[in-house]
């Protein structure tokens, strides 16, 4: 197979790596000329940077698209007027690998659940965070199940990618900059269930009605469940009856269920304590990067908060997350971009910190003990950020230099 991957960030460098094993002639294609091409280039990767001229299509049997590549992207385009299919990197992954996999997709928790469903049946993650999918190709027995952290970037360019078990665990407006509309957004979600069969099994919140042909299997926060779970908030027993579900359904038995709900801690970024200092606790939420998000973080504590907002704002309104500011916070400190829409739709004060530095040192000198420092910015970390990781492991470094 002759196959063109563009963009050569992680997921990209892992399905040319993957192809590149198996014979493929490959072509990796970057717009920037500061990818660092050396893996590839060892492995018999032909690497194009800078550059992403049609010419680049001759030839070639598909075009595979990493997740931060848009549809609209000129090599994307002219690839579709070709003719030549355009896959995401875990459509080739699921192409790859003759393992059964859990997929999991939502607007919030796909993380946290999917790190979960990794603990209850002893099985790799990949996907969306962490390991790419063709990451594993060759490195797992056949028969061993993959949970599959599924985004709506990676699920707009499926084709024939078909999880046995598919989790659909909420859908809130998110990424609207890139999807356009809220249905287009859903639609791209909902591919996951698209290529199920009738023996597949589709997990969703009780209620919702679009499933495909898979079994149905559904979930609530209120479920009674094996065990509870040791990760706060009301949001993490929804996540972990999704779990639950997905995981009885690949037949993990019950005692096992039970103690990974009982000992899972939760994942990095997301509701994560870092430190207690002079009887303030400081949360670092910085995967919450919409304003869902954000207020499934509101609505685990009880002890006053001082919250830090901000960062790229995603085109959509903040009207529920300010009445939710209204009933749980102090005060609200500002950084990044979204810092003046922020402000207008608060009705709490705000301070307008512009950093993440000043937000910190200022959210400390106001709290006092018994209140809660949250980083839960409601917005994207690219305007000041590389990721939402480097966001959490800055506010991490910031918080230990108070101590």
């Amino acid at each position: 197979m002759n196959a063109l991957v563009l963009g050569l960030a992680r997921s990209g460098q892992a399905a040319a790596l993957a192809l590149a094993r198996r014979g493929d002639r490959v072509v990796g294609v970057d717009r920037s000329d500061e990818v660092d091409a050396g893996r590839l280039e060892a492995a018999g990767v032909e690497v194009r940077l800078g550059s992403e001229e049609d010419s680049l299509l001759e030839g070639m049997d598909v075009l595979i698209k990493s997740p931060g590549v848009p549809a609209e992207a000129p090599l994307v385009v002219a690839a579709r007027r070709r003719g030549v299919p355009v896959w995401s990197e875990v459509e080739l992954g699921g192409r790859l690998l003759p393992n059964p996999i859990l997929g999991v997709t939502g607007t919030n928790g796909k993380t946290t659940t999917s790190e979960l469903l990794g603990a209850m049946l002893g099985a790799p993650v990949a996907g969306n965070v962490g390991r790419a999918l063709t990451e594993l190709d060759g490195e797992v027995a056949p028969d061993t199940w993959i949970v599959c952290e599924l985004s709506s970037f990676q699920l707009e360019d499926i084709v024939d990618f078909r999880p046995a078990i598919g989790v659909l665990l909420n859908l809130e407006p998110d990424h609207l900059d890139r999807h356009g509309t809220f249905d287009a957004y859903r639609r791209a979600k909902l591919r996951i269930f698209e290529n199920q069969r009738a023996d597949d099994v589709a997990v969703v919140p009780r209620g919702f009605a679009e499933v495909g042909r898979a079994k149905r299997a559904e979930f609530s926060a209120d479920d009674p469940l094996p065990g509870e779970p040791r990760m706060p908030g009301g949001h993490n027993r929804e996540n972990a009856a999704a779990a639950t579900a997905a995981a009885r359904a690949a037949g993990v038995p019950e005692d096992q269920i039970a103690d990974a709900l009982r000992t899972f801690p939760g994942v990095a970024h997301r509701l994560e304590e870092i430190a207690e200092i002079r009887g303030v606790r400081y949360v670092n939420d910085s995967k919450a990067t919409n304003a869902a998000a954000a207020r499934r973080a509101l609505a685990a504590y009880d002890s006053p908060l001082h919250v830090i907002l901000g960062g790229l704002g995603k085109n959509e309104s903040y009207a529920e997350l300010a009445s939710d500011l209204g009933a749980k916070a102090a005060r609200a400190y500002l950084i990044g971009t979204a810092a003046n829409e922020l402000a207008a739709a608060l009705e709490i004060p705000v301070e307008r910190s512009g950093d993440l530095a000043t937000a910190v040192r200022s959210a400390a000198a106001a709290a006092q003990p018994g209140d809660v420092v949250l980083l839960s910015p409601a917005c994207a970390s690219y305007d000041q950020f590389e990721d939402f990781e480097q966001r959490g492991n800055e506010f991490r470094r910031l918080v230990e230099e108070l101590q």
